[in-house]
């Protein structure tokens, strides 16, 4: 493949995740996954997408699990169809090559003994101002079930104390929404400014987690971070509980918390889809099938309204 015929696909390739992320879609494998198939192609000595060059490249990791093999296929799959428009030589890889259905992962729930287990390790840090931000990311995420890049967008201004409300700008497929919070957490955030600005930290954004070097926090930093603080307090299982677990957590516990208290639970699911900005409430409705201690709190409301009938 001559440098022009790859320069060709590279900008290829970089049009179509503008594109993708233009719609709303947050893009994380396909990021890195799409270049490299483009230097696969270029070690082939091919200018074209032919499915037996696409169907080796996603089969190149061994030792992985074949939704993975399926996923990376996936990938390209789709850019396929978007590059088939400009090179009609491109060909486009069948759905049946690697069939797979990859399932959603049961939740770990986060007690409460873990959140604040998880907060005090984190104020533990030796980073100052890590150290408040990570604690209060913690604590934010888990009162509230924003998704992690949510909160890490927020900058000052996104916190209205007067009306209670947190505003959440460019959440999933580019749309906002407002959080009612508790005073409870807005006063924790309030608490974690004034220590933040105490501490003189050149900030170089308006992001309400900075860094230290007073930056916006980043996902992949605190995600390393998140990692160690979970072996520091001693919570082990496979596979690993994640930081959108804590999202998982709040979904289930305000779930929970309906049943224990006599509500009718169906008429109040539109409302817990839209504070956690689901596209439908069909997603919400996962939770009630995933977790065991949702569907022992429906067995019971079903066994309690079926002997009161009787």
């Amino acid at each position: 493949m001559s440098d022009a015929l790859r320069s060709r696909l590279r900008r290829a390739v970089e049009e179509y995740l503008a594109l993708r992320r233009s719609l709303g879609f947050k893009l994380f494998h396909e990021t890195y996954w799409l270049p490299d198939f483009v230097k696969f192609l270029k070690r082939q000595g091919s200018d074209v997408i032919t499915t037996d060059l696409a169907l080796t490249w996603a089969t190149l990791p061994k030792d992985v699990d074949r939704s993975w093999w399926g996923r990376r296929l996936g990938a390209v799959r789709q850019f396929a169809k978007h590059h088939r428009m400009t090179d009609s030589r491109t060909q486009i890889p069948s759905r049946d090559l690697i069939p797979y259905r990859s399932p959603r992962r049961v939740p770990y729930l986060y007690s409460s003994t873990e959140v604040r287990a998880l907060m005090r390790a984190a104020s533990r840090l030796p980073a100052p101002i890590l150290a408040a931000s990570y604690a209060t990311l913690i604590g934010l995420l888990a009162s509230t079930g924003m998704r992690v890049s949510e909160a890490l967008k927020l900058d000052d201004a996104d916190i209205d104390r007067s009306r209670g409300l947190i505003v959440v700008r460019g959440a999933k497929f580019n749309k906002s929404r407002l959080i009612p919070v508790d005073t409870t957490t807005l006063s924790a955030l309030a608490t974690f400014v004034r220590r933040r600005d105490r501490m003189r930290v050149h900030r170089r954004s308006p992001g309400l987690f900075v860094s230290t070097a007073g930056t916006r926090v980043q996902y992949t930093s605190f995600g390393r971070a998140f990692r160690r603080l979970l072996r520091a307090v001693g919570i082990h299982r496979k596979p690993a509980p994640r930081i959108h677990d804590l999202r998982h957590s709040f979904a289930v516990n305000t779930l929970c918390d309906w049943y224990r208290a006599g509500f009718d639970v169906e008429p109040r699911m539109p409302v817990l889809s839209t504070y956690l900005g689901h596209v439908s409430p069909t997603t919400t409705y996962w939770y009630l099938q995933a977790t065991p201690q949702l569907v022992s709190l429906a067995a019971q409301r079903l066994e309690t309204a079926w002997e009161r009938r009787s």
